[in-house]
């Protein structure tokens, strides 16, 4: 008779008792207690963890995954107007099939010794947002808008040897933690009140606040609340007048039809490409960008990798490879500006393969649909009794804010009913911004109809009146 081995988890690693017991043999412990041993003991976990039944076929575990996944209500199936940082856009299938090719899938930027084509893939990413954002130099993509953000501050702040930056008191509340994580410590932020009525940044109370300290001033265009800040050459003007950098953060898709800030004085811009061809994916799908004029002391300050094309020993051969490498963690380690690790490399490629496909002309023609469309969304609502849209006086694009204050609803009341009618209402602000009220931002974009806008019209009418 054959003895049944004891299978603690199927899932787990090395979790058969005889398997473990050989492995702690052979290492020479006594138990795998001793492989803790650092640990304090008031932080190791005492007893058995709380597991279901492990299901020991393939197929039973996937039915039962995917019976869970079932509950989940996606905007496959539901009309969706969140936004606040992750954004539905249209994704062409090119950007899967060519994200999904074993050269490419992964996050790492790649080695000269496994590349095959990453290395100049990503370099034709770089070269069309550069052309996108009338810039010189952009960094291979990190993980997200909010660490990009804090980079470019951080550069301003060692470019300048000051250590104040001032940013608007509307910027989105999750890259506002992400930028304070970064700079604590390091640097003082203080924020710059935002005018009531238009919702645009005060200039009087920027004036007031810029010092002899201010490393930068950061703002963004859009702002998180989709207003167009026309403003930007003022500001950035404010900030060159002290002797600080204009740092400002931007949608690229919105520069379809807006002109790059490096046109109104941006030294630094920065923002992230979850809009050029990458899914929501359950609030990811994000990649930083960072770009700058072709000066050293900004190249220097980089602390993310810069590929950049060069003569090899080949005459009329060329070669992609990294750009004053021993600036990064990778060739300094503890001596790097930053430490950088897995990259979203692979997220690079996808929007240089979205840039590619869309062209020029297709992303001016993207950024007037959104503007077309977000402005009949704002008038349709606006013409509901009870409901009022903010800062009407601004331009938006994409996003706006919908007040809910005189309908006697919470946010939440109006989003519980808009669901029930199979649509995903704006994003709940009124907890992040309390002064404001029931307040909510809502998207739209390009994959929004005027049907699907009509619908969310005549739902939100039936939800307040």
């Amino acid at each position: 008779m054959i003895k049944k081995k004891n299978m603690v988890h199927p899932y787990i690693p090395n979790s058969v008792p005889e398997v473990q017991a050989k492995m702690i043999k052979e290492i020479g412990v006594k138990d795998i207690e001793e492989l803790y041993e650092d640990i304090p003991e008031s932080l190791r976990f005492k007893g058995v963890m709380n597991l279901p039944q492990p299901l020991s076929s393939e197929y039973a575990l996937k039915r039962h995954v995917e019976q869970i996944l079932s509950k989940n209500r996606t905007c496959r199936e539901y009309i969706n107007f969140l936004g606040g940082g992750c954004w539905q856009h249209y994704v062409p299938a090119i950007c899967d099939e060519i994200n999904q090719r074993s050269e490419f899938l992964t996050a790492y930027a790649g080695e000269p010794y496994e590349d095959h084509g990453r290395f100049q893939a990503l370099f034709e990413y770089a070269s069309m947002m550069g052309e996108l954002l009338d810039m010189d130099v952009v960094n291979v993509p990190t993980y997200d808008w909010g660490q990009a953000a804090s980079t470019s501050i951080r550069m301003a702040a060692r470019i300048t040897d000051r250590n104040e930056i001032l940013m608007p008191n509307v910027i989105s509340p999750d890259r506002l933690l992400i930028i304070n994580n970064y700079c604590m410590d390091v640097l003082e932020i203080d924020l710059i009140n935002n005018d009531t009525k238009t919702g645009k940044i005060d200039i009087n109370d920027l004036r007031n606040k810029i010092s002899s300290k201010t490393a930068g001033i950061y703002f963004e265009n859009p702002s998180y609340f989709g207003i167009i800040e026309d403003q930007g050459k003022i500001i950035s003007e404010i900030a060159h007048q002290h002797g600080a950098l204009s740092i400002i953060g931007a949608d690229p898709v919105s520069l379809g039809i807006l002109v790059p800030p490096a046109d109104y004085g941006a030294d630094i811009v920065c923002g992230d490409i979850q809009a050029l061809g990458i899914h929501m994916q359950y609030g990811g799908g994000h990649a930083g960008f960072i770009a700058t004029r072709d000066e050293e002391r900004f190249v220097a300050e980089y602390p993310s990798r810069l590929f950049g094309i060069t003569h090899t020993e080949v005459e009329g051969e060329y070669g992609f490879g990294d750009v004053m490498y021993d600036r990064t963690s990778f060739g300094s380690r503890e001596q790097g500006k930053e430490f950088i690790g897995t990259a979203t490399a692979l997220w690079g490629i996808t929007a240089g393969v979205y840039l590619a496909l869309l062209g020029p002309q297709g992303i001016q023609k993207l950024g007037q649909t959104i503007m077309q469309k977000s402005q009949y969304a704002m008038k349709k609502i606006a013409e509901i009794e009870g409901i009022k849209i903010l800062f009407l006086q601004s331009a938006h694009f994409k996003e706006f804010v919908v007040d809910f204050n005189d309908t006697g609803k919470t946010v939440e009341d109006v989003n519980k009913a808009l669901l029930e009618k199979g649509i995903f209402g704006g994003k709940d602000i009124s907890d992040k911004f309390p002064g404001m009220g029931n307040c909510a931002l809502f998207c739209v974009t390009e994959i929004h109809t005027k049907e699907d806008i009509d619908i969310l019209v005549q739902a939100l009418n039936e939800c307040v009146n």
